[in-house]
C-alpha cells in the first residue's frame, strides 16, 4: 500500500470528467460482498482491538485501505490512500483513543479543492462502551463504507478538476470524533470543500413495523448555518436566505441530480441538520462552515440499531446483514456518484454574489470570477417558492435583472464549466454600502 502527504502536488495533468452515459452502475453483489466483509469482523468498536487482524476496528479499517489500494491499483495508481489520526478524549473514550481515518485521494487538476464522500466504519451494540460484544453493524454503518468503496470504483475510472475524497472514518459512535478529525483537517490544510457527503445507515428498505419504503432516501442538510454568528444569522434574515444556505444548496441540487439517475430513487430533502435530535459525522464540517450533508434511508429500523443480538418476546433485535435491501443500497450509491461527477468536475461555486435595486424594478446581480467557469447561470425565484423558476447563462461577472424587483425575488449564481457542470448555487445578498 502506497501512502503520500494528504493532497501533494498533482502528479500529471489532469482531463475534464468524461461523459456520465458511458459508466457502470453500482454493483448490489459487490455492496453485499464488502458488507458482508465488514461484519465478519465480529465488532469494529472505537475501542476494539486496533491489532488484531481478524477483529476488531484495527482489522476492519486495514481492510478498507486494502480495498482503496485494490482500486487505485486497477486504475494505474490514480487513487493514494493515506490515514490521519490523533488521540481524542471525549465522553465515550474517557482515556483517551487512537482515532485513525482511512483516505484515499483521487487528485484533481485543482489540488486545494475537495468533493468527499464519507461513512462511519465503527460499530456498536447496546452498551455504546461494550467494545468486546459482537456489534455486526450491517446497516449502520457498514452500508455507508461499502457505499464509498463502490463510489471510488467507480469514479476512479475518470479524471476531474476537484480532488476526490473517499473516507472511512473511526469514532462516530463515540461522539463524532472521525468526523471531526478530517473536518479540522480540512479547515488546517486550507481545503476548499465543496461538499461533504455523509452515508449514514443507507441500506434498508423496511423500517419499524414493517413499513417499507423503496422510492426515496432522505438528505439532510441545514438552513441557518451552525457557522453563523448572530450578526450573519440576523444578515441572512434581512435577505431572506434561510432556506439557501450552503448546505441547503447542496442537497437541493442533489435532489436535481437525483431525477436524471435512470430508476433512481427521489430525494427527500429533510429541513434539518438530521434526524431529530441524533447527529452525524457532517456535523462537524457544517460547524466549520463547510458544506454538508447526510443521506439516510427514508424508513429507519431501530430495533436494528445500536442493539445487542438478540430475541425477546419474538422481537428480534441486531443489526444484521439479512435485514438490508441491496438494491436499494445501490440507487442510493448512484445518487451519490452522480452528484460527486458533477460537482467534481464543474468549478468552484462563485465565492459571495451581491444584490442591490431597492426602488427598482429591476435587480443587479454581481460576483467574483471563478477559476475554470465559462459562464454563471443567474437564477431566482419569487420569495414564497422554494425552487428556481427563472435562469439566463451571462458571460460577464454582473447582470442586470430587468423587471425582477428584489423586494419579491430571490437570486443565485451558479459557475459552469465548458462541458455544462455546474456548481451549486451562491445565495445573493445585499450588497453592503
Amino acid at each position: 500500500m502506497r501512502y503520500l502527504p494528504l493532497l501533494a502536488p498533482p502528479l500529471l495533468t489532469l482531463a475534464l470528467t468524461q461523459p456520465a452515459v458511458a459508466q457502470d452502475k453500482p454493483d448490489p453483489a459487490r455492496l453485499k460482498a464488502s458488507v458482508a466483509k465488514l461484519v465478519s469482523f465480529g465488532t469494529r468498536h472505537t475501542l476494539s482491538s486496533p491489532d488484531d487482524p481478524v477483529r476488531g476496528i484495527g482489522a476492519a479499517r486495514a481492510w478498507g485501505g486494502a480495498e482503496m489500494a485494490r482500486i487505485a491499483d486497477a486504475c494505474g495508481g490514480c487513487i493514494v490512500v493515506s490515514n490521519i489520526a490523533r488521540t481524542m478524549v471525549s465522553p465515550r473514550t474517557p482515556d483517551g483513543a487512537n482515532i485513525v481515518d482511512v483516505l484515499g485521494f483521487q487528485q484533481g487538476s485543482d489540488p486545494k479543492r475537495v468533493v468527499i464522500v464519507a461513512a462511519h466504519i465503527d460499530s456498536r451494540a447496546s452498551d455504546v462502551m461494550d467494545a468486546k460484544i459482537d456489534a455486526p453493524g450491517a446497516n449502520d454503518n457498514a452500508s455507508g463504507s461499502a457505499l464509498v468503496l463502490e463510489a471510488a470504483r467507480l469514479l476512479s475510472k475518470q479524471k476531474f478538476r476537484a480532488t476526490i475524497v473517499y473516507a472511512l472514518l473511526s469514532g462516530e459512535e463515540q461522539g463524532l470524533l472521525g468526523g471531526q478529525l478530517l473536518a479540522e483537517t480540512a479547515k488546517e490544510k486550507n481545503w476548499t470543500v465543496t461538499a461533504m457527503l455523509n452515508n449514514d445507515i443507507v441500506g434498508n428498505s423496511i423500517g419499524q413495523g414493517g413499513v417499507r419504503d423503496v422510492a426515496q432516501v432522505r438528505v439532510f442538510s441545514e438552513g441557518i448555518r451552525a457557522s453563523e454568528d448572530l450578526a450573519a444569522q440576523i444578515a441572512r434574515r434581512g435577505n431572506g436566505g434561510e432556506d439557501d444556505g450552503p448546505s441547503r444548496a447542496l442537497a437541493k441540487a442533489i435532489d436535481g441530480i437525483a431525477g436524471t439517475v435512470p430508476g433512481g430513487l427521489d430525494v427527500f430533502v429533510d429541513r434539518r441538520p438530521d434526524r431529530f435530535g441524533r447527529g452525524g459525522d457532517h456535523e462537524p464540517f457544517l460547524k466549520l462552515g463547510f458544506p454538508a450533508v447526510r443521506f439516510t434511508s427514508s424508513v429507519e429500523n431501530w430495533d436494528a440499531q445500536h442493539q445487542n443480538l438478540r430475541t425477546e418476546k419474538g422481537v428480534v433485535f441486531g443489526d444484521t446483514i439479512d435485514r438490508m435491501d441491496f438494491a436499494y443500497l445501490a440507487k442510493v450509491t448512484a445518487i451519490n456518484v452522480a452528484t460527486i461527477r458533477r460537482l467534481a468536475a464543474a468549478p468552484a461555486a462563485p465565492d459571495k454574489v451581491t444584490i442591490s435595486g431597492d426602488l427598482s424594478r429591476d435587480t443587479k446581480v454581481a460576483w467574483a470570477a471563478i477559476p475554470g467557469a465559462v459562464k454563471y447561470r443567474v437564477k431566482w425565484r419569487k420569495s414564497d417558492a422554494r425552487d428556481w423558476t427563472g435562469g439566463v447563462d451571462v458571460a460577464a461577472t454582473e447582470t442586470l435583472l430587468k423587471n425582477v424587483p428584489v423586494d419579491d425575488h430571490l437570486v443565485g449564481v451558479a459557475a459552469v464549466a465548458a462541458d455544462g457542470s455546474e456548481s451549486i448555487v451562491t445565495f445573493g445578498e445585499r450588497a453592503r454600502r
